[in-house]
């Protein structure tokens, strides 16, 4: 059986990263550990921790294509936060002109939930622990 200790990072592909990367960083309030421009294939890489972590990395290519949400497509589905305060977490988005999905319920556990879109229409929900 593999042995698996966590997640190592997520990775994400933007169209804009000059959009991505202030979404990431100034809305969602990601550190930045790195940044790159890697010459030979036009884009940049972006590493980016959450509370010192290293979580995240952000990629610009030039010309991707779009990654359809809606309806549901095959693939990594959403990239999800934990947060205290659904209610103030949603308070604080909306203060810097991001719309939140109204809060909802997990049937199964009873934790409240929403989420939001980043600059290329990705679903990033955030659940209240």
């Amino acid at each position: 059986m593999l042995i698996l200790k966590r997640i190592h990072h997520i990775a994400i592909i933007c169209s804009d990263y000059k959009k991505s990367k202030e979404f990431y960083t100034s809305i969602l309030g990601l550190t930045v550990l790195r940044e790159v421009y890697r010459d030979e294939r036009q884009s940049y890489k972006l590493d980016l921790a959450l509370n010192g972590e290293y979580v995240l990395e952000l990629f610009s290519f030039p010309s991707p294509p779009a990654r359809p949400s809606r309806p549901e497509a095959a693939g990594l589905r959403h990239l999800a936060f934990a947060v205290i305060d659904i209610a103030e977490t949603v308070q604080q988005l909306q203060e810097k002109g991001i719309a939140a999905e109204p809060i909802r319920t997990d049937e199964f556990t009873g934790k409240r939930f929403t989420f939001i879109s980043d600059p290329d229409n990705l679903p990033i929900e955030f659940y209240e622990v």
